[in-house]
């Protein structure tokens, strides 16, 4: 626009609080820039405000907005609504809805954007999520065949939103197109839900599934992964073992270093081959912690 390979007109019409009939509409005519269109909007309401505050009336009229006063001019008045073009196209048959059509067309309709929004939100799902989700139709349709699969359907939301989507976006493909059933990723999801498996090794079983087209089951099978430990005692046992050998990771926690609490973490991890369950091991840790 600013350019000037484009102009476009804007309508303004103002009514006071509590009438109920709509304003006398005052057209502004070949604005040349977002700004302009601004402050032509900005004038207009507040020229047709001090006309009726006055006790004035709006009339019906074409205007243009002049940048140099920053104020809009009257070019023409229109004498008679005709001049806005409100006449029945002659070219065109008349269409007379029923109210059982209109009936059928609103009880057959679709579930629209708005009502699939509160769905979501109230599923447990963050509202930029929902919003990524619903951007696709596709998308949406491949996460409602599983929503009612998962515990939690954030859950679900999370996989789609960021593995689904890298994946996708690396090998420039839709997600119709993508060789995964719905069910097979709620599947991968309730491993990590209820059957102790980590995220990162849920998503190692979800590559294999997409690359080779196998079931979750036979892909956590052929990458041998097993569910991680979540047993106190044995836990406890490798946490004994880690701050025993990490005297200084012990002096660092007590000083408020909270980076060695992670450094603890990892050597746990490291000392049980990545068997054991992170978030308890960290518990673990922090219980032990607070007694020596």
């Amino acid at each position: 626009m600013e350019e000037g390979s484009l102009r476009c007109d804007t309508n303004i019409s103002i009514r006071p609080i509590g009438q109920k009939e709509f304003g006398t509409k005052v057209e502004i005519k070949n604005i040349n820039s977002f700004k302009n269109v601004e402050l032509a909007i900005d004038y207009e309401i507040k020229r047709q405000a001090e006309l009726l505050l006055s006790g004035q009336s709006v009339r019906q009229e074409t205007r243009r907005f002049d940048e140099g006063s920053g104020k809009t001019v009257l070019m023409r008045v229109k004498t008679d609504a005709v001049d806005y073009k409100y006449f029945c196209e002659p070219n065109i048959i008349p269409i007379k809805l029923s109210d059982k059509f209109v009936e059928d067309a609103i009880a057959t309709c679709p579930e629209l954007y708005d009502s699939k929004m509160e769905r979501y939100l109230a599923a447990g799902l963050l509202p930029v999520d929902a919003e990524i989700i619903l951007t696709d139709p596709d998308m949406a349709a491949f996460f409602e065949a599983g929503m009612g699969e998962v515990k939690n359907a954030k859950d679900l939301a999370n996989f789609l939103i960021v593995e689904i989507n890298a994946y996708l976006n690396k090998h420039a493909m839709k997600i119709k197109e993508l060789p995964l059933k719905p069910a097979y990723l709620s599947e991968i999801v309730l491993m990590q839900e209820t059957g102790g498996l980590s995220h990162k090794q849920c998503v190692s079983i979800l590559d294999k599934v997409i690359s080779d087209g196998v079931s979750p089951k036979e892909a956590k099978e052929e990458l041998h992964i097993e569910a991680q430990v979540s047993d106190t005692s044995t836990i406890m046992a490798f946490v004994t073992d880690v701050l025993n050998a990490n005297s200084q990771s012990i002096a660092d926690y007590k000083a408020g270093k909270d980076r060695a609490l992670g450094f603890l973490v990892g050597q746990v991890m490291k000392a049980s081959h990545g068997k054991v369950n992170a978030a308890e091991v960290s518990r673990c840790l922090k219980e032990e912690l607070d007694k020596r």
